[in-house]
């Protein structure tokens, strides 16, 4: 299952980032800037590069709401 966040590989090993996701499409940044909309079934997720570039924990910057 693809989510927004993920770091995504194209058919040709192109690399990108998912924006948005539908039933069957994915919005894709891709590592040249470009912006496509690609079908769910020529991505596969990239988990240890999904998992390197997630923002976990707390930070040291303070919210000005909080």
């Amino acid at each position: 299952m693809v989510h927004i966040g993920d770091c995504v590989v194209y058919l040709d090993g192109t690399r990108g980032i998912v924006l948005e996701v539908t039933d069957d499409r994915c919005h894709v940044l891709w590592e040249d800037y470009f912006v496509s909309w690609e079908n769910k079934t020529l991505l596969t997720v990239d988990e240890e590069l999904t998992k390197k570039q997630t923002i976990r924990g707390s930070s040291h910057v303070s919210h000005p709401l909080s």
